[in-house]
């Protein structure tokens, strides 16, 4: 069975960076479109990048507008990770942070997410 565990998240000032790992376990990760969501109490888990399976990206659409030219979305196939590099955070990127595959019809079980808060 798919699990993904998060990790990397924490406290951190306007304008800090951080960087979040997702480790998939289970079989054929480099097959699956993967993406980061977030999600908090007050709005419903928004995507927020994507990559295909082979690694690529475009910048017009596979992030979200408001995290666009400051989060960049990476992967390893051999180990089975995604990372998500985050720079010139703002409170408002204040979520806890999930991974799962990019395509909604065949979301795996989600994981326990990781909380990322942006305050001074």
């Amino acid at each position: 069975q798919v699990q993904f565990v998060e990790s990397g998240g924490g406290l951190v000032q306007p304008g800090g960076s951080l960087r979040l790992s997702c480790q998939f376990s289970g079989s054929k990760f480099w097959t699956y479109d993967m993406a980061w969501y977030r999600q908090t109490p007050e709005k419903q888990r928004e995507l927020v990048a994507q990559i295909t399976a082979d690694g690529r990206t475009y910048d017009d659409r596979d992030y979200a507008d408001s995290v666009k030219g400051r989060f960049t979305i990476s992967r390893d196939n051999i180990k089975d990770t995604l990372s998500l590099q985050m720079e010139m955070l703002k409170p408002e990127d204040t979520a806890v942070y999930y991974c799962n595959t990019a395509a909604r019809s065949i979301w795996k079980p989600w994981g326990q997410g990781t909380q990322v808060t942006v305050s001074s």
